[in-house]
């Protein structure tokens, strides 16, 4: 699903990040990114998701091992995905669709169903920043009310007067707004029309801020042993050399997870920002499955992905059941990044990969190997020399992986090289 050069060069607009000071807007994002206060129990910041030495993806090597979904600031209340990195999404267009070959393609948001389109707030990264402090699954305040109260009456109030000026904290919060923001469960409501305009103005002022400290050099570092090669001051093994040839061509990875400079020669960010059903079977061990107040169908729930979201979507709706299990073509920058060596992480969508070898393996053998009987997890898949039924198979990709017909050698090249995508 490549979407074209041109295409693609003309949804980059960011430059390239060099290793700089951050300005007053990304210093205030990110204190607002590390600031756990900011969660109803004040246990969890966006960071607890998202840790930069771990590629700004979870940290949590016990989850990452098994379900991979982190527990919320509400203990016992997980949601239904695992963190995707926000390092590299702040390049993401907004929302739209494009042809290619006669046939309709969405292209941008974030998450990884899309839903953060960025048509709210002019950035996909922006709107993203919005939605993990109400999630009850999440940072789970009853409102954003609640975000701007904690703000504007903390540590970072000075900080947002110097950035957004001096009256972007004066606002009349209602008197009882603290003891009901402690509260996950509480229906906030606020009727002053001039009131919820100012909180409005104020939130997109925090949104904005975190998406500046994510579009930051000290988020896009484009600091990896790749970028390195690429500029010609790192030499790459024979390994690592055989490995980006078959990412070019034998293991068609290049044609989603592209290798095209932005406009003004920008390092490739090794996405085109589409969406695919790969045919990745459920992870037995997600906790979504056991969380009866917000999941009624239980074992049942089918991921539907960037379906679910055009379903919502009357001008999209007609598009949703041929895109039911398609998620984000994520960047593979950072891709191996981690803590320490023995901190587990876990890939796609749902985190049912635990290697980059289990990875490899599936798309080259998803179609050629016989099916598991009933679920398994991709260790014991692999020893079984098998794989589960795709979690929604109907919509899968059968074109550009399941067949890749490289031997176990050729494998472990492309994982070779797939390592050297990690910011140093």
């Amino acid at each position: 699903m490549k979407l074209a050069a041109a295409s693609f060069a003309a949804v980059l607009g960011a430059s390239v990040a060099v290793a700089a000071p951050l300005d007053p807007v990304e210093s205030l994002g990110k204190s607002l990114f590390f600031d756990a206060d900011l969660s109803v129990n004040g246990n969890q910041s966006c960071s607890s998701c998202h840790e930069p030495e771990q590629g700004f993806s979870s940290p949590m090597s016990e989850i990452n091992a098994a379900g991979a979904v982190i527990e919320g600031s509400v203990p016992g209340r997980f949601g239904n995905r695992k963190p995707p990195s926000v390092a590299y999404a702040s390049p993401g267009p907004v929302f739209h669709h494009t042809y290619e070959d006669g046939e309709i393609l969405f292209v941008g948001g974030a998450f990884h169903d899309g839903r953060a389109t960025g048509h709210q707030l002019g950035s996909v990264v922006a709107d993203q920043a919005l939605g993990p402090f109400v999630n009850p699954a999440e940072m789970a305040l009853p409102s954003l009310a609640c975000v701007v109260e904690r703000v504007c009456g903390g540590d970072q109030k000075d900080e947002m007067e110097a950035v957004w000026g001096k009256d972007i904290c004066e606002i009349s919060f209602p008197t009882n707004l603290a003891q009901q923001c402690a509260d996950p469960d509480a229906k906030i409501e606020i009727t002053d029309e001039d009131l919820n305009a100012r909180l409005d103005t104020a939130m997109a002022a925090i949104a904005k801020s975190i998406a500046a400290y994510e579009a930051s050099p000290e988020v896009n570092r484009y600091s990896s042993r790749f970028d390195g090669w690429q500029a010609g001051t790192v030499e790459f093994t024979e390994e690592e050399k055989r490995g980006f040839a078959l990412f070019e061509d034998k293991a068609l990875c290049a044609e989603c997870h592209v290798l095209d400079r932005g406009p003004n020669g920008e390092p490739p960010l090794l996405t085109d920002f589409t969406f695919d059903n790969l045919g990745v079977p459920k992870n037995p061990d997600v906790p979504w499955y056991t969380q009866a107040a917000f999941n009624p169908d239980g074992k049942a729930w089918i991921d539907p992905g960037l379906g679910g979201m055009l379903r919502g979507d009357p001008t999209y709706a007609a598009y949703a059941a041929d895109l039911m299990g398609a998620q984000k073509v994520p960047t593979l920058r950072n891709i191996n990044k981690r803590l320490a060596p023995d901190v587990a992480r876990s890939y796609m969508h749902n985190g049912y990969f635990k290697t980059l070898e289990e990875v490899v393996h599936f798309y080259n053998t998803r179609d050629t190997l016989p099916r598991c009987e009933g679920e398994m997890k991709a260790a014991d898949a692999m020893a079984a020399k098998c794989w589960p039924a795709p979690e929604v198979e109907a919509t899968m990709n059968k074109d550009e992986l399941g067949n890749l017909k490289m031997t176990p050698e050729e494998e472990a090249d492309l994982v070779a090289f797939l390592k050297t995508l990690d910011d140093e």
